[in-house]
């Protein structure tokens, strides 16, 4: 099982639960029009967001088993290794069924972006899918459009599985849908042991 306990860290960022004191910078990113171009949401009020973040304190913290989701807070790390400023959020879905499916996402403030960072912070829960829940296979589900995105999916060793033509209905315009994927037999060695996991 994964708990709110467990912190991933990288060479340069601390993933960890999100607290209550996470409200400010979690509303800096998501109140913002150009991070929900391409996610289902519109720009989310200061209530919004204080909503949706006791959601993710209470439902979204453990990986107990397959239907559950787990969502951490990106935090850069302090010069002691601690978790320090909140840059965005990454998310592992568990699938249910037998077929052993993951599905990896990822929000980043746009100050961050091009950086490396997204791909750094979504690695570890790839790692944990394969590794920790034994999942055959990990997605990423994105626009289409959002080319930026599919280049995290990319350089994670996804490929390109689907262009779905105008598929869903998204806020008042229909969106093509991209989908990427890696086997567990895929993932390369090189990737293996990138996290530093802190139980």
């Amino acid at each position: 099982m994964v708990d709110r306990t467990r912190v991933l860290r990288t060479p340069r960022l601390v993933l960890r639960a999100f607290v209550s004191a996470d409200l400010d910078p979690l509303h800096a990113i998501r109140s913002r029009e150009d991070v929900n171009r391409y996610l289902y949401e519109r720009p989310m009020s200061r209530e919004d967001v204080a909503a949706k973040l006791a959601e993710r304190i209470e439902r979204y913290s453990t990986l107990a088993e397959p239907g559950d989701t787990l969502r951490l807070a990106v935090t850069l790390r302090d010069a002691d290794g601690e978790p320090g400023e909140v840059i965005g959020d990454v998310n592992l879905h568990w699938h249910q069924g037998e077929h052993k499916q993951a599905e990896v996402g990822y929000v980043l403030h746009p100050d961050h972006a091009g950086k490396g960072f997204a791909t750094e912070a979504t690695r570890p829960l790839v790692e944990l899918a394969f590794t920790e829940l034994g999942v055959h296979r990990v997605c990423g589900r994105l626009d289409a459009r959002n080319l930026a995105s599919a280049r995290v999916l990319e350089k994670l060793g996804m490929r390109r599985e689907a262009h779905l033509r105008e598929n869903e209905w998204v806020k008042g315009e229909w969106t093509d849908e991209a989908v990427y994927a890696v086997l567990d037999r895929e993932w390369d060695t090189a990737n293996r042991g990138s996290s530093t996991p802190d139980v």
